[in-house]
């Protein structure tokens, strides 16, 4: 009893010449995981691979499932991922999951490119300084949110909650969005995969499918990530996401039209 040779030939290629413990003691279980995960819900997807493994640990770190994190960490690495695009995922994780739940995150992927031979600290990805993260910031909420939808905000929040928009603006905008290392359209499918696992999330997540839209990131795109993560997360917090998903993002009438005639 084993994956099937599809499953198995991605499966090595993330993980070469690696037997999982699982599949000795629990065969059928990888069986079937494998065979789900690494063929069926891959014929599904037009994501490259690199993309695909890092919406999952992004997800994986909200799950908080440090082993499978560690796991999955060097088959990314093993693929491409880079050693900054690693921490930058585990950066960005920060103002949407907390400290408290990324923390041992940190730790591990230290102790895996550490093993790797990757000399710490890396470089650094900063762009801001204190004096320009708040206005550094805003213009890059305003760019990903909307301008108008900023101003929305600012406008309907009340006075004794505005520091938290101010934070908003300097800390998750202006400390994170503005890092080098990884493109901001790449950083909106993280923070969707973030959301879509924490769960509980849905006005978050309905925020930023528009802000995914808005950097580029279409409807099929955003499905197909949410897809990847199934196999991590589970039924429920997938279709929830694939619910906001729907709502947010539509099919427009051409699309309908393609799907009806293909």
């Amino acid at each position: 009893m084993s994956p099937n040779s599809n499953a198995r030939q991605h499966h090595d290629r993330l993980f070469p010449g690696h037997v999982s413990t699982l599949a000795v003691s629990d065969p059928e279980l990888i069986e079937i995981f494998d065979n789900f995960a690494f063929d069926e819900v891959l014929c599904h997807s037009n994501l490259d691979v690199r993309t695909r493994l890092m919406t999952q640990l992004a997800a994986i770190i909200a799950c908080q499932a440090v082993r499978e994190y560690r796991v999955m960490l060097g088959a990314a690495l093993n693929i491409g991922v880079s050693a900054i695009e690693a921490k930058e995922i585990v950066y960005q994780a920060v103002p949407y999951v907390g400290m408290a739940k990324v923390f041992d995150f940190i730790h591990v992927t230290n102790e895996v490119l550490t093993e790797r031979g990757v000399s710490l600290p890396l470089p650094g990805q900063s762009t801001t300084t204190p004096a320009d993260r708040a206005t550094k910031g805003l213009a890059i909420k305003q760019q990903i949110v909307g301008s108008e939808v900023v101003k929305q905000l600012d406008a309907s929040t009340p006075e004794d909650l505005s520091h938290i928009q101010r934070y908003l603006s300097a800390h998750c905008f202006g400390d994170h969005y503005t890092r080098t290392g990884i493109d901001i359209a790449t950083r909106e499918l993280l923070t969707l995969s973030m959301l879509a696992a924490l769960g509980g999330c849905e006005p978050q997540l309905k925020g930023h499918v528009a802000a995914n839209l808005n950097v580029g990131n279409g409807r099929a795109r955003l499905i197909d990530v949410v897809t990847q993560l199934l196999p991590y997360i589970g039924y429920p917090r997938t279709l929830n996401a694939l619910r906001i998903i729907d709502e947010a993002a539509p099919l427009s009438v051409s699309d309908k039209l393609n799907n009806e005639t293909q």
